[in-house]
């Protein structure tokens, strides 16, 4: 959005005749001042915004760069620890309480194993 949205929302007030003050930085958008700085206040959030991103970026590249997982850890399921109760007829709400699974946690082991042709 950057500046756009605020010279957009600055034009929209003007139109309606009403206007932004700030009683603490001693800056309002109905002075010429005001309209000077409210768009460059924009571009400071924008340039700190993407310095963010860039920076969050470089840690997640660096962080693999070492090794590092990244991400929510795996749960390991045996795929005979679901398919025994599923077999039984118990429903999945039985299963998920008795192995401390959520329920696609137990689905995903099923899904992978082949289909027995009886």
């Amino acid at each position: 959005m950057g500046n756009q949205g605020i010279n957009n929302g600055s034009k929209v007030s003007s139109k309606l005749l009403a206007s932004f003050v700030s009683l603490s930085e001693s800056l309002a958008t109905a002075t010429p001042a005001g309209r000077m700085v409210f768009p460059v206040l924009g571009a400071v959030a924008e340039l700190e915004r993407s310095l963010t991103v860039e920076r969050v970026k470089t840690g997640l590249r660096n962080a693999r760069a070492k090794g590092k997982r990244l991400g929510r850890p795996r749960v390991v399921v045996d795929a005979e620890q679901i398919a025994t109760p599923c077999k039984q007829g118990r429903s999945w709400s039985e299963i998920c309480n008795e192995t401390s699974l959520s329920k696609g946690s137990a689905e995903v082991p099923l899904l992978a194993c082949p289909k027995k042709v009886s």
